[in-house]
């Protein structure tokens, strides 16, 4: 589902946020990580006031009318012609991949086909559109990293977290073994299927532990949520972070790893 060929914009003068409801209710250091380091390369960021939810969690359920209704709602968030940025490969894919779909034959299918035109994961944006340059300011650590499903199959970003690293000089990148798989979260699949999530979670968490790694990094709050969650509950030795909050507190020297 990725993209044959992405054609990237510009880096433009101003961009639309759209925050997700994880960011928002969970981890809003993410959130405001993400347009810092935004508004740091120059861009205005815009964040519209009445966003709620994409729509996800009810289209993967298979309610697909439900889904449209709460999608619909943020047909008329974005009306200039700005890129729409998502710190989530999740959300973002929902958007960008999905939404063409959910209101094909019906009277939004030219608006939601126009916003899934401008739909851009953000570490993808601050690479491959921004072009930024990172300066580490922070002390020597290792981190390991684990890209979210959605990031790396519809978004088609797994290489941006580990170049996004990469520039920092101070740190070390570790690769867990079988990187691509899932953590078991997939949005309501934990809550449906708490067994068969919880046994993957367990794996993922053993395998970033393997990497003799204190910490890890993520694109998604969903996949921070889940695999740090369960690393505090079950003591493991890892804690987690959104990328995006990593990246900001090593390029300023402010604050420290939260988990």
């Amino acid at each position: 589902m990725v993209d044959p060929i992405k054609v990237y914009p510009p880096k433009p003068a101003k961009v639309y946020f759209y925050g997700t409801c994880l960011v928002d209710m969970f981890y809003p250091d993410a959130g405001m990580a993400g347009v810092q380091l935004l508004e740091r390369e120059g861009i205005e960021v815009i964040y519209p006031p009445d966003q709620t939810c994409c729509g996800q969690p009810a289209y993967t359920s298979g309610y697909h009318d439900e889904a449209r209704a709460v999608a619909k709602a943020q047909l008329d968030l974005f009306p200039e012609d700005w890129p729409i940025v998502v710190p989530s490969g999740s959300c973002g894919g929902m958007m960008r991949k999905h939404y063409p779909a959910l209101f094909k034959d019906t009277g939004d299918d030219v608006r939601a086909a126009d916003i899934a035109g401008r739909v851009w994961e953000l570490t993808d944006f601050l690479l491959n559109v921004c072009h930024i340059k990172l300066e580490d300011l922070g002390e020597p650590t290792t981190v390991a990293m684990h890209t979210s499903c959605s990031a790396r199959r519809e978004m088609g970003v797994a290489e941006v977290g580990p170049r996004l690293l990469g520039q920092l000089k101070n740190v070390n990148l570790v690769e867990q073994i079988r990187a691509e798989e899932c953590c078991g979260f997939g949005g309501t699949f934990a809550v449906r299927h708490p067994e068969i999530s919880g046994a993957m979670v367990s794996e993922k968490v053993d395998t970033l532990v393997d990497t003799g790694a204190s910490d890890f990094v993520t694109t998604d709050c969903g996949c921070l949520m889940n695999i740090a969650g369960y690393a505090e509950k079950n003591r493991k030795a890892i804690k987690g972070q959104h990328i995006l909050s990593f990246l900001w507190q090593r390029t300023t020297g402010k604050g420290s790893h939260q988990s």
